[in-house]
């Protein structure tokens, strides 16, 4: 049973950081590019940050360069979100999410939600002072 397990979110005020975490289980990482996506109450699932299934490359949207840094761990198949300087429009429910990819693309990652195949339930994050 494929699953990924998002963790990490909570309260905290604005310029501080977050690390969020998933773990993924049931399916052989190695083949998957994975997005952090989130969804911000009344707006839509934005693709924040993706890595590549060969772990060369990320892409981060403008809105979060410089502050969100994702990052993978293949020895306990954990995929990471580091965030810094949160700001309060970083308030959403932040998504793990995989894309089946094939070997052309292993270096490659999309933040496009209709590339994605599967995602976990997500874990809050709240940015108030």
């Amino acid at each position: 049973q494929v699953q990924l397990v998002e963790s990490g979110g909570g309260l905290v005020q604005p310029g501080g950081s977050l690390r969020l975490s998933c773990a993924a289980s049931g399916f052989t990482l190695d083949y998957y590019a994975i997005g952090w996506f989130r969804q911000a109450p009344g707006k839509e699932r934005e693709g924040v940050a993706c890595i590549s299934s060969l772990d060369t490359s990320a892409s981060y949207a403008d809105s979060v360069k410089g502050r969100f840094t994702i990052s993978k761990n293949m020895a306990n198949y954990t995929i990471s979100l580091q965030i810094d300087s949160l700001r309060t429009e970083d308030t959403a429910v932040y998504y793990c999410e995989a894309d089946r990819v094939t070997p052309d693309t292993w270096s490659l990652c999309s933040r496009k939600q209709a590339d994605y195949d599967f995602w976990g339930q997500g874990t809050e994050g709240t940015v108030s002072s």
